[in-house]
This record gives structure tokens, sequence and C-alpha cells, in this order.
């Protein structure tokens, strides 16, 4: 397992402080309602092998609502994420998910546990779909930490540490491209590289996901090229979704 207090104290000394900066303007700060009653988490079925490797890394994976549910807004399995009814969302924390070495990360790591309603009822402006908080979980969260409601926690506490700059207007920017986009980002989040900031684009040129590059203390690092996406130079588009 590899969540230790002691190498997390200075990551999480410089998250908390960047937390309790002002916020800036977020287009992706929309209205969000906390279900009502129990929250259940469904049942997983591993999609693959178990895997269990050294972890040399991490990243949160950010999906862009707006191109996600393009054209899943009538969707039911989707629903709380795409319809409108339960909030309008933005950028949501797709998955915290450990890396290793050889681009070999390991995956579906026995466990028992699952996250606590509270801490499931918690994440959900994060992570909008109690589908995913519970696949995320039994694929990624098992391989780095015994205890579910940990994992929820550091992911929440990361996703908290981002400022985030105006997408709307962003997307609004003539000749737009990667390195526009990791650049306003940076600029938000003092401490956090342009380097660190990953993109994964469609084979379109639409945005679809940022993936925040961290060392195994929770700090920013360079992504890999796997991770980091189109060149700097790359045109890039982002769907407003309104």
């Amino acid at each position: 397992m590899v969540f230790r207090s002691g190498k997390l104290i200075r990551a999480f000394a410089w998250l908390l402080a960047a937390a309790l900066l002002p916020a800036q303007a977020a287009a992706q700060a929309y209205q969000c309602r906390i279900p009502q009653g129990r929250v259940i988490l469904p049942e997983i079925e591993p999609d693959g092998p178990v895997r269990q490797t050294r972890v040399t890394g991490y990243t949160l994976a950010l999906s862009w609502s707006p191109e996600f549910c393009r054209l899943r807004e009538n969707a039911p399995r989707h629903a709380r994420q795409c319809s409108g009814r339960d909030g309008r969302f933005g950028f949501i924390v797709h998955g915290l998910w450990p890396e290793g070495p050889r681009g070999q990360w390991p995956q579906w790591c026995p466990t028992r546990g699952e996250p606590s309603e509270r801490e499931i009822a918690a994440s959900l402006c994060m992570q909008p779909d109690t589908r995913l908080i519970a696949r995320q979980w039994a694929k990624h969260g098992s391989c780095m930490t015994s205890n579910a409601d940990t994992y929820l926690r550091v992911t929440r506490i990361l996703w908290n540490s981002l400022r985030w700059p105006d997408f709307d207007r962003i997307s609004r920017e003539r000749d737009l491209s990667a390195g526009t986009i990791r650049t306003r980002l940076a600029d938000a989040n003092p401490g956090l590289p342009a380097s660190a900031i990953g993109l994964d684009v469609n084979e379109r040129g639409w945005l679809e996901e940022l993936r925040i590059c961290y060392g195994t203390d929770f700090m920013p690092v360079a992504c890999d090229r796997r991770r980091f996406g189109p060149d700097d130079d790359d045109e890039v588009r982002v769907w407003r979704g309104m």
C-alpha cells in the first residue's frame, strides 16, 4: 500500500495552502444537488486482470462534462451528470489513478472494503456518478490504500486544491491550442507547472479530459509522453455545451 502519512505532510501542506487561495472565475462551478436518502454503490465486475506493481506516481483525471454529455443528455445511465436535474457540471473527477513502471499501472487489487455513505455523499459534486465512484475505487483506489474512505478524501484534497480559470472564456480564444490551456490552468495554480498538465482530446480535436501528473509524494511532476497528450502548438477546441 502506498499512502504514507509522513510522505504526505509536505505535499498536503502545499495543497491545503492552495485551497485557501481566492477562488478564480469558474465556468465549471455550476450548481450541484446532493441526493436525499441513502446512497448505495452498485456492484462492479472487473474487466481486466489483477495487476499489483510498484506505484511510481499518480494521475488525477478530470473529465470535461460538456463534451462527455454532448450525446448523453437523455441517457438514463448518465442522468445525474448530464440531465441537468441534479446540477450543471464542468470538470469532474474521472479518477485518481496510480501509475506503475513501464506503463504497467496497478489495477483491480484485492479488497473487501467500500466507501462509507458519508464519504460518497461528500464526493458527489466532485464525482457525480455512484457507478463511477465504485469503479474507480475498485479498479484504482484498491491498489493505493486498504481504506476506501481515505482514497476518496485524498482525491477530494487534490480536487479542492485546484483553482480554475474561466473555461467558457478560454473556449472562445482565437487559435486555441493545448499550450494555451496548460498555461491558463498553470497561471491560476501557483506551484502547478504547465508540464504537469496533460490533455486528452478526441479524434475531432475536442477536449475530453485533463490529466494532472503527480509524484509519489503528490507533488506535481512533468507528465510522461503518454499522459501529456497533444503538443503545445496543437489546436484544441472546447465544447461549452451551453
